[in-house]
């Protein structure tokens, strides 16, 4: 289990594991304000994407959460903020 702050790069290598290399633009720093419908990334991908956090990172994100994170920002913000309070294993 992945443990720390969650990041961009994780972010990219997760998506990129979910949604397959060749679907999707590439998250980045100068992407990290546009929104994942129009980077390529459709519902279930995001879903993929939730699933494979929750299990390398240890923590719980319902669905709504990934919905209501349109952005790669919003999203690493929404991890970050349930690594922080995270129970203790």
């Amino acid at each position: 289990m992945a443990s720390g702050e969650f990041t961009i790069e994780d972010l990219r290598r997760i998506l990129h594991e979910a949604a397959g290399e060749s679907d999707g633009a590439d998250v980045d720093v100068g992407t990290m304000d546009t929104e994942f419908i129009d980077l390529g990334y459709e519902s279930l991908a995001l879903l993929e994407t939730g699933g494979r956090i929750e299990r390398e990172f240890g923590i719980t994100l319902d669905d709504s959460t990934l919905f209501e994170s349109p952005t790669p920002r919003a999203l690493i913000e929404a991890v970050n903020a349930r690594l922080t309070v995270r129970e203790p294993s």
